[in-house]
């Protein structure tokens, strides 16, 4: 305890520092106009009335030239072309910013937040790099948990406030609802959200996990954004299926040099409406980049490096569920049972099954009583192939990471 009071102490100190320092440059960007015209009026006093004032600045005189042949030209001259140019000029800067955050994986740019009601900065995200040895296959033991345990301080002020913390459902890190909202990733609408989610069997995903972009790598990263600008898809702009049809087929031609076919066309439009389940017309520009990012994955890595990418926390639900399936304790489960299971990540749990404590989600171990453990719905499938553990893993990584986001949307749809 005396460990974490002194590192509160410690970072009381440097907000207050950095506020002085703040204050102090603020005060001296003032002051100096002021200065400089006390020295130019006694430098004037000295040298006498006799002397003539300095010729205006070009600047200033050009910029009067130019008022005086506007107020001439009326609303048909220059002043027209110029309002005409400025919002290109600056609709060009906007689209620049929402690429560079795009690239960086950032939500907000630093600069951008409002500086006299967010004190803190948010922290540039660092895209992993590939590892060697990164297609191994990795050995997780299904009888052993590893139930990790949820960090004590908050991840943005290191600070030990007890029950004030929101944890992650994915990781270990822990927050503040009031750092989040002065690191400005959360919106109003979404603080309340995991408030009420972030201790339910639902849970919450904070925004590391929530960003599923970010497991993408540089290079990865990179590749993608080309193919959004070579389709003019606009970085943090909502999309229709008009435009989803036009850049799924503009990446077919790309990838296997021919059109869609009609029953991919129609697959097309059925991930468009799973990722807009509140049916609106279009769809949320992180919910599409999520999938992207996640088709990515799904097209350029291994399944043994996916499974390597699953939380500590993701691999005891696996576990859960899977030991939920196995009802004969044989380790082995039919390929119905692993189907039902990736499509049980994505199952959202509604307020009223909260309050009752029904855990049905991809976040808690599935019941022999609860409704989604029901035989009957796994019979009504075919698919009797065993399935073992380690099998089971790998065919299920890649949806258990499309279930981090909070967002409702199913950002990778199942096969039929």
């Amino acid at each position: 305890m005396g460990v974490l009071m002194s590192k509160k102490h410690q970072v009381e100190k440097v907000q207050k520092c950095t506020s002085v320092v703040s204050a102090f440059q603020e005060g001296v960007k003032e002051r100096a106009p002021s200065t400089t015209n006390q020295e130019e009026g006694s430098k004037e006093e000295r040298e006498g009335p006799t002397e003539a004032s300095p010729p205006p600045n070009l600047e200033e005189k050009e910029e009067a030239e130019h008022r005086e042949a506007d107020s001439k030209a009326g609303p048909s001259g220059t002043s027209q072309q110029a309002a005409t140019s400025a919002p290109t000029r600056d609709e060009c800067k906007v689209n620049q910013e929402a690429w560079n955050r795009l690239r960086d994986g950032k939500g907000v740019e630093p600069e951008d937040l409002d500086k006299t009601g967010h004190q803190l900065t948010p922290t540039a995200f660092v895209r992993p790099k590939r590892d060697a040895n990164v297609d191994q296959p990795m050995e997780i033991a299904l009888g052993q948990r590893e139930q990790p345990v949820n960090d004590e301080m908050c991840e943005v002020c290191e600070v030990w406030t007890a029950d004030d913390l929101f944890p992650c459902r994915t990781c270990t890190r822990v927050f503040h609802d009031g750092c989040l909202s002065e690191m400005g990733y959360l919106r109003p609408e979404l603080l309340q959200e995991m408030r009420e989610t972030a201790h339910t069997a639902t849970g919450w995903s904070c925004y590391y996990c929530d960003n599923v972009n970010l497991l993408l790598t540089e290079e990865e990263m990179y590749s993608l954004m080309e193919t959004f600008k070579q389709c003019k898809i606009i970085p943090e702009s909502c999309l229709v299926s008009d435009e989803l049809l036009q850049y799924r087929h503009f990446v077919s031609k790309q990838l296997f040099e021919k059109d869609l076919s009609d029953e991919q066309e129609e697959e097309v439009l059925a991930q468009f409406a799973a990722l807009d389940p509140e049916k609106r017309g279009q769809i949320e520009w992180s919910d599409f980049l999520y999938h992207e990012s996640l088709e990515v994955l799904m097209k350029f890595r291994t399944e043994n490096s996916l499974v390597r990418l699953l939380s500590a926390k993701e691999r005891d639900h696996v576990r859960s569920v899977f030991m939920g399936l196995d009802l004969d304790k044989d380790s082995v489960v039919t390929g119905a049972e692993t189907r039902w299971a990736q499509q049980s990540w994505f199952q959202k749990l509604s307020k009223e099954s909260q309050s009752c404590n029904v855990s049905i989600s991809h976040v808690g171990p599935i019941s022999d009583s609860s409704p989604a453990s029901s035989s009957s719905e796994r019979s009504t499938q075919k698919d009797d192939r065993p399935v073992s553990w380690d099998d089971f893993l790998r065919e299920s990584a890649i949806y258990i990471l499309a279930a981090r986001p909070n967002s409702s949307a199913m950002h990778i749809r199942l096969p039929l």
